[in-house]
């Protein structure tokens, strides 16, 4: 597992952001363009999971259970899948850290990524990748 400190001053929603787009991006290197499935997001006070053959994407609520958790200095878990790609994110509102199953050296990439990218005023990312995650985007 690779770990990185936020530089910045990003409000919590960018870091999650900016985050998984990375997260993705840098996977796709290896699993192509395999479909990215969140399998499940863990709270302090809540976990969810997708229902039934429906996509678990960041709705309003969930979005407001995250923040409120990040905000609280909680640490909140995705796990995600890529391909034959497993990965699992922790992030809270100071760091974020990556593991994967199959190819370990993606989490360096990734990590270096997101230092780069947080350490910016304005972090760089694709903005078709909201619809993919946020429902009502």
């Amino acid at each position: 597992m690779e770990t990185v400190e936020f530089k910045g001053s990003h409000d919590p929603e960018k870091k999650i952001v900016v985050s998984l787009f990375w997260t993705v991006r840098k996977t796709i290197r290896e699993e192509g363009c395999a479909p990215v499935h969140i399998k499940r997001i863990r709270t302090s006070r809540n976990v969810y999971e997708p229902e039934g053959r429906k996509l678990l994407k960041l709705s309003d609520d969930i979005m407001e259970d995250i923040l409120r958790d990040m905000e609280m200095g909680n640490t909140v878990e995705f796990e995600m899948t890529m391909g034959t790609e497993s990965l699992r994110v922790l992030i809270d509102d100071k760091r974020f850290s990556v593991e994967a199953t199959r190819t370990p050296e993606i989490e360096k990439e990734i990590v270096e990524k997101l230092e780069h990218e947080t350490s910016k005023l304005t972090p760089d990312f694709c903005q078709t990748f909201l619809p993919r995650i946020f429902p009502n985007q």
